[in-house]
């Protein structure tokens, strides 16, 4: 995903405007006592209570919180100036987790396998990114639908396909994943694409077929091209909480994660999840989304991102 420098205020305000149920979460209450006596202990508990209610963990929430009473501990502060000082606290801790999306400047086509849990809005992210690339960058993509378990995937992703203008392929329900995923390298390679976006299954409930499923995958992926898939992203719903860290070990744990998306950044007061799993996993965050718009999927900024959570304007 690209993002135009004009179009960059315009995606700050929706991404403010996405977070505003986590940043009301996490400092309307704070911030109203903060700002009435200068810090105390007293305080910094109820705002470590604060961070762990909005899911950044235990561990995050105390070195938040330390750090913020180093910085404060005694004096008055306005409500400004304590939202500044935990933005930067949490950018601090996520500054390091930024990566880069950019599947137009590596080998073509380039292999992008998406992966995570029904739901999660997987699919979605395929469908914005495959429109993206054709509308915004003319490049050629095509889309394969492989999880042939889901008939109403496979649906969902021909309109986006033909939505974006991009060359789609499936299989008859129950079909050999991994067979369509080597079928779309090979006819990307003829036919000359730049990107080829493969969607995978998430059934968790049968967690062990389903990681064989996608291990499987990426070795027929390799007989094709060694180097595919070049990027394996997870896309993860920030509605599920601190499920969602749960999710990346077990996807991290089993499958080559290149790339972290975080979806439905707008539909929960809990956006704040986002800062253990970035920790926690051994990849990158490299988009989050906060919309249905194919516009509302943009590059991982940790310093907007964190001013967005606790309700700063940029």
């Amino acid at each position: 995903m690209s993002e135009k420098p004009e179009q960059k205020k315009g995606w700050f305000q929706r991404l403010t405007s996405g977070l505003a149920r986590s940043s009301q979460a996490m400092t309307e209450q704070v911030t109203g006592a903060f700002t009435k006596k200068p810090l105390d202990q007293e305080q910094l508990d109820q705002l470590e209570e604060m961070l762990i209610e909005a899911d950044l963990g235990p561990q995050i929430a105390a070195r938040i919180t330390d750090a913020f009473g180093k910085a404060r501990f005694g004096k008055s502060s306005t409500e400004t100036e304590v939202k500044e000082a935990l933005a930067e606290l949490v950018a601090a801790e996520l500054s390091d987790r930024e990566g880069v999306f950019d599947p137009l400047s590596g080998p073509k086509p380039y292999v992008v396998l998406f992966i995570g849990v029904n739901g999660s809005g997987k699919t979605t992210t395929l469908g914005k990114i495959a429109s993206d690339l054709t509308l915004n960058h003319k490049a050629k993509v095509l889309i394969a639908a492989g999880d042939t378990f889901r008939a109403a995937a496979v649906e969902q992703l021909k309109i986006w396909a033909d939505r974006a203008g991009a060359d789609f392929m499936s299989r008859p329900p129950g079909a050999d994943a991994a067979a369509l995923a080597y079928e779309a390298v090979e006819r990307a390679k003829l036919e000359g694409h730049d990107v080829v976006l493969i969607d995978t299954a998430g059934r968790l409930q049968n967690k062990q077929g389903l990681m064989d499923e996608l291990l499987k995958i990426i070795r027929v992926l390799k007989k094709v091209d060694p180097d595919a898939p070049h990027e394996t992203l997870l896309v993860l719903d920030a509605t599920v909480g601190r499920n969602a860290l749960a999710q990346e070990k077990i996807f991290g744990n089993q499958v080559g994660v290149s790339g972290i998306v975080m979806t439905k950044l707008d539909g929960t007061a809990r956006g704040g999840v986002l800062v253990p799993v970035a920790r926690a996993s051994d990849s990158p965050i490299k988009l989050i989304g906060v919309g249905e718009g194919v516009d509302d999927l943009q590059p991982f900024d940790a310093r907007a991102f964190s001013r967005s959570l606790v309700g700063l304007e940029d």
